[in-house]
């Protein structure tokens, strides 16, 4: 897809997410051919011509200034995540092909691992494809299944492996927030060739992602709830805390917490018990088992 193909069905996208009576204006006005607001009332909304709003919704960001892209944001009602991803793209498309870009990161320094393993709780650090760079030995043991892939993959897993709905209690949610945040780190890095080629990958492979991607959502996780069904433990309903990793740019960690005294932290003892087992009989647990990986299977049957 082109920078200008997303930029229009974005902002096509957020439009049709807004009502009149949401943006204050007057009920009436004739018939609706499409949902949520016309073009024209964006227009009028944000203070520019309705020529002028065509031209971007048609792709055309380059010359749009801070304060016109503000102005967009806001008759559009869009969330801070959603703002910065429309500043994303209208940077990269008036940019050139860039220059001296950073690598992706796929590995952490020693003394990171270091600060990993002297973590209590389970502790994974990812990068912005989702990939599992590292983690401690209570966050390998929760993610079991994932690492069985020989470079495992949050997104992957998710999408692609008969497991995932089990494992993700909320599937459908984790699938849509998985997707959303793909299309942000897409946004804020459309010359990551790898994430380029997962995004392909998946809209391949999984119907699902396919219906999630053409949400046009984009989201940013820091923190929250979630609850999985873990194989050995059973439901582990934990709060996830997200920390960008200093030197590392690009990695965050995330750590998985559980109240104290919930059955959650019963089963996080157990999880630990189970960890240290596994591990005494792999000492040297190797990054990822070789042959687990599930590519090319949907999580659902298609049918």
């Amino acid at each position: 897809m082109s920078k200008k193909d997303k930029v229009r069905e974005f902002l096509i996208s957020r439009r049709a997410h807004v009502t009149p009576e949401q943006a204050g204006l007057p009920a009436g006005g004739g018939e609706r051919r499409v949902p949520g607001l016309r073009r024209e009332e964006v227009a009028t909304l944000a203070g520019v011509s309705v020529d002028y709003y065509t031209q971007l919704e048609r792709g055309d960001l380059g010359g749009a200034s801070e304060s016109v892209l503000n102005a967009i944001a806001r008759a559009l009602h869009l969330n801070d995540v959603e703002r910065e991803y429309l500043f994303d793209l209208a940077r990269t498309t008036a940019s050139k092909a860039s220059q001296g870009r950073r690598p992706v990161k796929t590995s952490v320094r020693a003394s990171v691992q270091r600060v990993l393993d002297n973590i209590a709780l389970p502790a994974i650090v990812i990068n912005a494809r989702h990939d599992l760079i590292a983690a401690n030995l209570m966050g390998r043991a929760m993610f079991a299944p994932h690492f069985e892939a020989e470079k495992p993959n949050l997104a992957r897993f998710i999408f692609l492996d008969p497991r995932a709905p089990d494992f993700y209690v909320d599937w459908p949610l984790a699938r849509s927030m998985t997707a959303a945040m793909l299309r942000l780190a897409a946004g804020r890095d459309p010359l990551d060739h790898d994430l380029t080629a997962l995004i392909g990958e998946l809209s391949t492979l999984s119907p699902q992602f396919r219906t999630d991607w053409a949400e046009q959502d984009v989201h940013e996780h820091r923190t929250g709830q979630k609850v999985y069904r873990h194989p050995e433990v059973g439901e582990l309903d934990v709060t996830f805390d997200v920390f960008e990793l200093p030197g590392e740019p690009g990695l965050s960690v995330v750590t998985y917490s559980a109240e104290k005294d919930s059955a959650s932290a019963d089963r996080f003892a157990i999880l630990a018990t189970w960890a240290a087992t596994r591990s005494s009989e792999s000492p040297d647990r190797p990054r990822a088992a070789r042959g687990g990986d599930r590519r090319g299977q949907t999580a659902a049957d298609d049918s």
